[in-house]
């Protein structure tokens, strides 16, 4: 199984962490290329930034345009492009937010989103609308600390999403998400201290995409470069 982890934001050091907690929830054979953003911000966490993700997210592809995988991990809770890199993709692309937001529909209940940044609360409740899961979503918290300072500092931040934690009991949700590639980790160290489970937004991406993989196999479907990507790659415009 060969993986191509795509990070939208520009931070190297956060695509190394996401990709050592993938690491345990893959098989061992598993082969993962990192890809961090080449232009945008260090981390993504507006609207804007989240534009621009979605463009450095589509660069990335088209810079691996004649590489084989067997599938794609956009590694950025929000998903950006996500239906763009599908359309120019010919492996299946897995998305961070959308693959919680699955594996937390298996359990019964609702589920509840925590994450880091007020500006996300928004832009996460849509998305979960756009993938026809609004009805599944009791809430979505987040901390006065940005996901970027959380990945800066996790200790600091533990106290303040276990209380966002404690409060999705409120909201009527059975489970959490905690999301955020700046969080990767952080699930088993709150785990023991949580009063709700915890869905950890990394083990949901490898799980997930390791099931696409599997599908795609069993149906003899093998991993091919992309035309779509290459053509981007070649425009001139997009260099």
């Amino acid at each position: 199984m060969r993986l191509l982890c795509i990070n939208p934001n520009t931070s190297a050091d956060m695509t190394a962490k996401v990709v050592g907690a993938l690491r345990p929830f893959l098989p061992a054979e598993a082969e993962i290329l990192p890809a961090t953003g080449r232009f945008g911000a260090p981390y993504i966490s507006t609207r804007a930034t989240y534009v621009i993700g979605g463009h450095a997210a589509l660069d990335l592809l088209a810079h691996h345009a004649d590489e084989l995988f067997d599938a794609v991990l956009l590694a950025c809770f929000g998903d950006p492009a996500i239906l763009a890199l599908r359309e120019i993709s010919a492996v299946p692309v897995i998305g961070m937010a959308e693959a919680s937001m699955l594996l937390a529909t298996r359990e019964n209940g609702k589920f509840s989103i925590v994450t880091g940044g007020k500006a996300w609360e928004p832009m996460l409740q849509e998305y979960a609308a756009n993938i026809g899961l609004a009805d599944r979503l009791a809430s979505i918290r987040t901390t006065t600390a940005t996901g970027g300072e959380i990945y800066r500092n996790p200790l600091a931040a533990q106290k303040q999403l276990l209380a966002e934690i404690a409060a999705c009991q409120s909201d009527g949700a059975s489970h959490v998400i905690l999301g955020g590639a700046g969080l990767a980790g952080m699930a088993a160290q709150l785990r023991p201290l949580s009063p709700l489970p915890i869905i950890d937004c990394v083990e949901a991406l490898a799980l997930i995409a390791s099931e696409a993989v599997r599908y795609n196999q069993a149906k003899g479907l093998a991993a091919s470069p992309s035309p779509e990507a290459r053509r981007l790659a070649e425009a001139a415009w997009f260099k």
